[in-house]
Formats: C-alpha cells, sequence, structure tokens
C-alpha cells in the first residue's frame, strides 16, 4: 500500500507541474499546449519509476543476478524528446528562428517527470518554479533595466518602390526616422519595380502600425507588409 500511495503522490505532482508549465505555452498560443506538457510529464515520470522499481526488483532474483542501471532508461527520455523539441523549432524565411523556448521547455518538462519521478519533490516543485519565473518575468525585467540591445526589438518590413532611384532615398529616410536597420535586400521586379526587404530595429515599445504610418508615408513607397520577429 505505501508503494501505492508514493506511485500515486508521484504522478499527481508531475501532473500539477505539467498543467503549469503547459498553461504559461497554452496562454501564448504556442504549438505546444497543456495536452502535449502532460502527456510529456506523466509519461516521463512513469518510466522513471519503472526504471527504478526495475533495476531493484531484478537483481533479487536467486538464480541470475542482473545488474541495472536505475536511470538509464530515464536518460533515453531526455535524448528521445529531442524530436519533439525539433518539431516545434520553425525557420521563418532566412531571418529569424522561433520556436526555441518552447522546445527548451518540452524538454523541461519531461526532466520535470523523471525528477518527480526520482522522488525529488521539492527539487521539482523549486524547478518548475525556476522556469516560469525565467520565461515570463525576467525578459520583461531586463526589457526595463537590462542593457539597450534587451530593450529592443526587430519588425520585418517588406514594400515595393516603384524607380530605381527612390530606393535609397527611401532607405535613407528610414534611417533618420531613429529606426535601425539590421539587415537589407533589394530585388529587382520584372515589372521594372523593386522589392525591398528591411530587418529593422525599434524600441520594445514602438508599435507596428506607428512604424507602418512612418513608412507608408514615405514618397515612392508602395504595397508595404509589416511583420514583427518576437
Amino acid at each position: 500500500m505505501q508503494l501505492d500511495i508514493d506511485f500515486i503522490i508521484k504522478l499527481a505532482i508531475s501532473t500539477g507541474l505539467g498543467i503549469i508549465i503547459g498553461l504559461e505555452r497554452e496562454i501564448k498560443k504556442k504549438p505546444v499546449g497543456l495536452k502535449t506538457s502532460l502527456v510529456i510529464s506523466i509519461v516521463s515520470c512513469l518510466l522513471t519509476i519503472v526504471s527504478i522499481e526495475a533495476a531493484y526488483k531484478f537483481p533479487g532474483s536467486q538464480e541470475v543476478n542482473i545488474q541495472m542501471d536505475p536511470l538509464r532508461l530515464p536518460a533515453q527520455i531526455v535524448s528521445g524528446i529531442g524530436f519533439l523539441g525539433a518539431g516545434v523549432i520553425l525557420r521563418r524565411g532566412n531571418d529569424s528562428i522561433s520556436g526555441l523556448t518552447t522546445a527548451a521547455l518540452i524538454w523541461g518538462a519531461g526532466g520535470i517527470g523523471i525528477v518527480v519521478g526520482a522522488g525529488y519533490y521539492i527539487e521539482a516543485i523549486s524547478g518548475v518554479l525556476l522556469l516560469i519565473v525565467g520565461v515570463k518575468f525576467i525578459p520583461v525585467l531586463m526589457s526595463l533595466i537590462g542593457p539597450r540591445q534587451l530593450r529592443e526589438k526587430e519588425i520585418k518590413v517588406k514594400f515595393i518602390a516603384n524607380e530605381k532611384q527612390n530606393v535609397s532615398s527611401i532607405i535613407k529616410s528610414i534611417s533618420k526616422l531613429e529606426i535601425g536597420i539590421k539587415h537589407t535586400r533589394i530585388k529587382d521586379l520584372e515589372t521594372g519595380e523593386h522589392s525591398i526587404l528591411l530587418i529593422l530595429i525599434v524600441d520594445h515599445k514602438s508599435e507596428i502600425t506607428d512604424i507602418y504610418q512612418k513608412i507608408s508615408v514615405l514618397y515612392g513607397v508602395e504595397q508595404i507588409e509589416i511583420d514583427s520577429l518576437h
């Protein structure tokens, strides 16, 4: 009975911590949410329990002496979760990569399940609390008091310039708006127009609508498209 109660306690704690991690992703509308985090956390906990119990069960046989590593299976869980993390990492064109935080939290949910399955409850709870604080609140704090680079964000702007002589003047005008230009790509179109792609660096408080308004009124700018990379 004691083993059954301990088993239930481990699963309950693992489920609760999985819910916390999953809700954080669910609230942010990320591809990996509550259900995925629950499955990872619970199954990792189950496999850890089985691995530990089996390691101490089989050596008790008098006919065969079997030596097993109690954490061998959990070690495979960590590497096996990698394929889930790879599935949520997306490359957005040639400009940026998204999904790394979600992939890290998938790995973290599996690790929390292993820690709970091994019986380290306080450590698991502390780990989840630190994860949520680190993901949710530290970036906000750094955006307020951190280095200037942490108080900036990147915006992708794509538009059409109707004439070649307007390309240089448009880019210079954008630079005068106190907007940094990180990357520039210019492409000639068959129509005689010119496609311009810019990665801009602006203050994190800047609104996309304000950036759109400032650029769209520049002479020679047509068909503007703007997208935040964060």
